[in-house]
């Protein structure tokens, strides 16, 4: 396995692991898929020193990503990151998201972030249950923030200190 920065060549199979997602309405608030296209300015537009998005390979195929984005855009947010973590639907299950997670927040103090932030649907028990493994704790709940085939969804947010 190998996890490195992720490059504008990547982007297709990022996109298609995202896109992935949004069927099960686990992990996205999107509804419909989107394309490479829609999503080169979101990609060319991150301060890759500071808030990278990162692959992983295995055998020379993209199976996972995650994103750092900061949080709120104001500078007294700058050490606050919120992470986005998306798995293959092939690789779910295989220690992909942990080995990502467990990357994110050793790289963390590199890129000058102090604390990490999880926004992950409350019905998202596995993807709740691993960030709670990394010590991640519910910081804060929003009850009914998003609706998903006219059912409402709550949102948790999950935090840790790095510092």
């Amino acid at each position: 396995m190998n996890i490195r920065d992720a490059t504008e060549l990547d982007l297709p199979a990022i996109v298609e692991i995202y896109n992935a997602t949004i069927p099960g309405r686990m992990a996205t608030a999107d509804t419909e898929p989107v394309s490479s296209e829609s999503r080169l300015a979101w990609f060319q537009q991150r301060d890759r020193a500071t808030r990278p998005i990162v692959v992983m390979e295995l055998s020379a195929k993209i199976v996972g990503w995650l994103s750092f984005q900061s949080f709120y855009g104001r500078p007294a947010y700058r050490a606050t990151a919120e992470l986005s973590i998306y798995v293959a639907p092939t690789h779910l299950r295989q220690g992909i998201g942990h080995r990502l997670l467990e990357y994110a927040i050793g790289r963390s103090p590199e890129l000058e972030i102090e604390t990490l932030l999880g926004f992950i649907f409350a019905h998202n028990e596995p993807s709740l249950k691993l960030f709670e493994q990394f010590g991640f704790q519910r910081w804060g709940y929003l009850p009914k923030v998003a609706k998903l085939d006219g059912i409402d969804r709550d949102l948790a947010i999950l935090g840790l200190q790095i510092k």
